[in-house]
């Protein structure tokens, strides 16, 4: 599994231990050293199932600095996929990435139900 973090973050921290509490094997990469691609996004998003909005860390500066509340529901998806891979930090976080699901932001339960 690919763990995409930032470390800094105290929910990705959180994630983390989740993670090797439970034995769990993935690799950790740094959103904001080594940003998603638009393709790799792309698939993740269709992987998880949900909306590519929920893709977005709505809580951090950047996505409030580019009043992007407002401006999301008229941008096209490729729009949204390209400024998503312009900047790590627009993007929720953890991600937990496997061959068979992608899941966006942690929530303890939902991963525990994953594992």
């Amino acid at each position: 599994m690919l763990f995409v973090c930032y470390p800094k973050c105290t929910t990705c921290q959180k994630a983390r231990r989740f993670l090797e509490a439970r034995g769990a094997s993935f690799t950790v990469r740094d959103i904001k050293e080594e940003r998603p691609t638009a393709e790799e996004l792309s698939a993740w998003q269709q992987r998880s199932g949900l909306p590519l909005r929920r893709f977005f860390n709505t809580s951090g500066l950047e996505y409030r600095a580019l009043n992007l509340k407002e401006r999301l529901s008229d941008m096209p998806e490729e729009e949204q996929l390209s400024l998503l891979a312009s900047s790590g930090m627009l993007v929720k976080r953890p991600l937990l990435v496997a061959d068979d699901f992608v899941l966006v932001g942690f929530r303890e339960a939902e991963w525990a139900q994953r594992l």
